[in-house]
């Protein structure tokens, strides 16, 4: 037999099938050891065949097996997704496998074990430890050397076992993230809306449904339910959640309804975790897998449903290559396996919601909480008015007065900033210069608990200044609220008041997320500061107010879906409260509170949004009634990326020429952040009538792609920046 098979080089001159003779054990989905240029590599089986057109003494055989890692649906789906995106089928393969499990840095973790032996057990009167321990090994029958040698002493257990009254055996352990919640919890009653959810969900005829519900309307236990019948149906299941924070969460839910049939994938967990949990899923012992946006290629078979919550997040698009949608793959694993694909939000996307409108999906609506309990009331606060009054603070007066009623009733408050960090930028009053990041054309933000200076693009950290580079001025100004000063203006205001900060530096490093939610759920904390990351998907019923500082932020960006993401925002952000018995309260901060998408998510309203947006949408003739594509040129040297860019150009000019009527947009420029982490950025911008040019885009431009200069498309690109 003959093994087509595609060596794990990502790069676009090997990207194509090589032929080794099969030794036994091969099969589609193996990856193997083969020799390819002199040394052995790593490969992927593809497929096999009987034959080769090739002289079959020219063809050298399979070097080793290594494992079985990927299934019929995972080589269809590479090929597919390879296809779509115009890029090598290895780095679609790679996909597929936790990172440290194809560099071969991580393996099964093996624990020694202590049992009986049955020898005589011929122990000395002063042997007091090496009775004891023999004594505790015959009621208990068996325990882990490292629990019996830190019991009873290594010195002990060790004379037992060269005595013959132990024995020790190896056995494979698993790593388990988030040790929490386990066991079989019953299944809530659904509320009647619930129930005619799933049971629309099940008799359509749509293989994706739009499941658009309120905050606090109980799409989760619509979710539950629906897992719940797949794996009664002897199938598996996959949940996707926007935010890594939002997994533990959902890991603990899912464990408490279903055990350890629940596995968790994400980039927050050691190599070992990842390792356990991925292999759980492959040999079937765990049917759910549970992650965000990577754990779409979960290696589960025979899917019953697909799940994903939140879908309007941005963090379902890739920003590396390949820039896949999470929801078109989706799809593609829903139809490979014949099962419904579940798309849940309380602000569903635009995009989204026409599809479902214009019946290409199925719209669902759970229109109330579950409880019956209104939206919390929204107080709009105008800062204008606050900075006239002379407070220059970062609280408003209404908030300041609904902080202190809330934390005199013993709730719990949220205050939501989407900006961390102690000041957006350092400023110099004498010459005006704003401190940047040597590698980027950014602006560098103060924290001020490590006294140093950050880039918010490449992570690069300085110390603090004492004087301007530009001008040497001593008078520096830091300029714009960041977590850090919020949480620094609470305590001055309430010092009785336990703060918790969630964001990028305080929630870093393993299980980092977890651990400030599950301080914050226990009631250690009665105010949680954060950013977006706290805005969607939590449940905390004790939390009874939210203030929402600087809300028209994300209205100011040079972005099409501005107004979409603040609704968004605005909407999920409030929905955190309000969620028990006690009535919510949201305090909006704005500088413009005339502002016609702030007076929608004041009153919750999505239909009358989605009307005016997509209004607005058709008339400009912008997604979903176009296509963006961006070509985006980088390179370390800029005169490399200009020469790129230019070549680029004219060559889709000349698609621009032929299909005028395909384009409403076409130009060349600097991208709007011009270097990022020492690359220049310079791009070709499209907006399209329609997906026929698509593949000739990429094509042509891909192929300008050098060693110094990188080339890559994107469609209707999350961060248009």
């Amino acid at each position: 037999m003959v093994a087509e098979v595609i060596v794990d080089i990502a790069g676009s001159e090997v990207d194509r099938i090589f032929e080794y003779t099969a030794i036994e054990g091969v099969h589609p989905g193996c990856r193997v050891r083969v020799p390819f240029g002199g040394r052995v590599i790593d490969g992927y089986v593809m497929r096999l065949k009987e034959e080769s057109e090739f002289d079959p003494s020219r063809l050298k055989p399979v070097a080793a097996v290594v494992d079985e890692a990927l299934t019929p649906e995972c080589l269809q789906l590479a090929e597919a997704l390879a296809a779509r995106y115009h890029c090598p089928k290895a780095q679609v393969l790679r996909l597929f496998l936790p990172a440290e499990m194809r560099r071969g840095q991580v393996r099964e973790k093996q624990q020694t074990w202590v049992l009986p032996a049955g020898g005589e057990a011929d122990i000395s009167p002063r042997a007091k430890a090496q009775a004891a321990a023999l004594c505790y090994l015959c009621q208990e029958g068996e325990a882990p050397l490292a629990e019996l040698a830190a019991k009873f002493g290594r010195s002990a257990i060790g004379a037992l076992i060269q005595k013959g009254v132990f024995r020790t055996e190896q056995r494979r352990t698993r790593r388990t993230p988030y040790t929490g919640a386990q066991g079989q919890a019953p299944s809530r009653a659904l509320t009647p809306a619930q129930q005619a959810a799933v049971d629309t969900i099940a008799k359509s005829n749509k293989a994706v449904q739009l499941l658009h519900g309120v905050t606090g309307s109980g799409k989760t236990e619509v979710y539950l339910t629906l897992i719940a019948k797949a794996l009664a149906a002897g199938k598996s299941a996959v949940f996707l959640v926007p935010e890594i924070s939002l997994t533990p969460q959902m890991l603990l839910q899912l464990r408490e309804r279903f055990g350890a049939q629940a596995a968790i994938l994400h980039s927050g967990l050691s190599a070992g975790e990842k390792f356990d949990e991925w292999w759980r899923l492959r040999t079937g012992e765990a049917k759910i897998a549970i992650g965000a946006r990577s754990a779409v290629f979960a290696p589960v078979e025979n899917v019953g449903v697909i799940i994903i919550d939140e879908e309007h997040d941005g963090s379902y698009r890739s920003e590396t290559s390949p820039r896949y949608s999470t929801a078109e793959v989706a799809a593609f694993r829903a139809k490979y396996n014949g099962c419904k694909l579940v798309l849940g939000s309380a602000t569903p996307s635009v995009d989204t919601y026409r599809r479902a409108e214009t019946g290409e999906y199925e719209l669902i609506r759970l229109p109330e909480r579950i409880n019956k309990k209104p939206l919390p009331e929204v107080i709009v606060a105008d800062m204008r008015q606050e900075v006239r009054r002379g407070n220059a603070g970062a609280f408003s007066g209404p908030l300041k007065d609904e902080l202190e009623s809330c934390l005199a009733s013993g709730n719990q408050a949220i205050i939501f900033l989407n900006r961390r960090g102690f000041a957006q930028s350092v400023v110099c009053r004498e010459c005006g210069a704003v401190v940047k990041c040597a590698r980027c054309d950014v602006s560098l933000t103060y924290h001020s608990e490590e006294n140093c200076l950050k880039c918010h693009y490449c992570g690069a950290t300085y110390k603090m200044l004492t004087a301007c580079p530009s001008c040497g001025g001593v008078h520096l100004s830091y300029t714009g609220t960041g977590t850090q000063k919020v949480v620094g203006e609470l305590r001055r205001l309430f010092p009785q008041a336990r703060v918790l900060r969630m964001d990028q530096d305080t929630a870093a490093g393993k299980e980092g997320h977890y651990k400030i939610l599950k301080r914050f759920a226990s009631r250690e904390a009665d105010i949680l500061v954060g950013t977006q990351m706290i805005a969607k998907g939590h449940d905390f019923p004790a939390v009874t107010l939210v203030g929402i500082l600087d809300a028209d932020m994300s209205l100011h960006f040079s972005d099409y879906r501005s107004g979409e993401r603040t609704f968004q925002l605005i909407t999920q952000v409030a929905g955190r409260c309000g969620r028990a018995e006690e009535a919510g309260r949201v305090v909006l901060q704005t500088y413009d509170p005339s502002n016609y998408i702030l007076r929608f998510a004041i009153r919750y309203d999505y239909e009358g949004f989605y009307k005016h947006e997509i209004s607005l949408r058709a008339s400009t003739a912008f997604p979903p009634f176009a296509k963006i594509v961006r070509v985006m040129v980088t390179a370390e040297e800029e005169k490399k990326a200009l020469e790129v860019l230019k070549e680029v150009y004219f060559s889709l000019k000349e698609l621009f020429d032929a299909h005028p009527q395909e384009f409403l947009f076409f130009n060349k420029m600097k991208s709007p952040v011009k270097r990022i982490q020492d690359k220049f950025r310079y791009q070709v911008l499209m907006r399209l009538t329609g997906d026929g040019l698509l593949s000739q885009i990429y094509e042509r431009a891909l192929q300008y792609k050098t060693r110094d200069v990188l080339v890559y498309v994107e469609e209707n690109p999350a961060n248009l920046s």
